[in-house]
């Protein structure tokens, strides 16, 4: 484990984010789970999650949400009113549905290891997002294929930083 870092259960940790969230703060975690690869990565990518108007949310939006006993990091892919379907990017068949009342806050920023930051506003990762959602079924095969061939180093800036580097 990191300096710094300490272990301690989700509910504790979720409960403190979403009454920092809720005073109007934001938080910055890492990321834990592989629904959101390739955009997210398990255990390396940090995002900043902080307060949102419900009603200035957008497709595409990457959210955390309350759902049953947990709580999710995924992607807004439809809007109904107060509901929202929500997927993750690495996820191909399955959705979640969640009122607005279960949204604790929208990611704003994220931090990859290399340091560079990635506003989710700017129009990069937009298009990113769009441009892997747009893949739509193939997603799955996509990650698959990416996964067999330990291809991941094609969205870790650190190597791709480390190649220009070195050539």
């Amino acid at each position: 484990m990191e300096m710094g870092m300490k272990r301690i259960a989700n509910e504790c940790f979720f409960a403190w984010v979403e009454s920092e969230i809720k005073s109007g703060r934001s938080v910055k975690f890492r990321v834990k789970g592989n629904s959101m690869m390739p955009l997210l990565r398990n255990g390396k990518d940090e995002v900043v999650v902080g307060p949102c108007d419900k009603e200035e949310l957008k497709l595409f939006d990457v959210i955390l949400f309350r759902q049953t006993d947990r709580y999710v990091l995924h992607r807004i892919i439809q809007k109904r009113g107060s509901r929202y379907l929500m997927q993750g990017d690495g996820v191909c068949r399955f959705y979640e549905e969640c009122e607005d009342t279960d949204i604790i806050g929208v990611v704003r920023r994220v931090c990859r290891p290399s340091g560079k930051k990635i506003e989710t506003d700017s129009a990069c990762w937009r298009l990113e997002s769009r441009l892997w959602l747009g893949l739509g079924g193939c997603r799955g095969m996509v990650l698959r294929v990416l996964n067999r061939l330990g291809c991941w180093l094609l969205f870790d800036e650190s190597r791709q930083l480390g190649r220009k580097y070195y050539s």
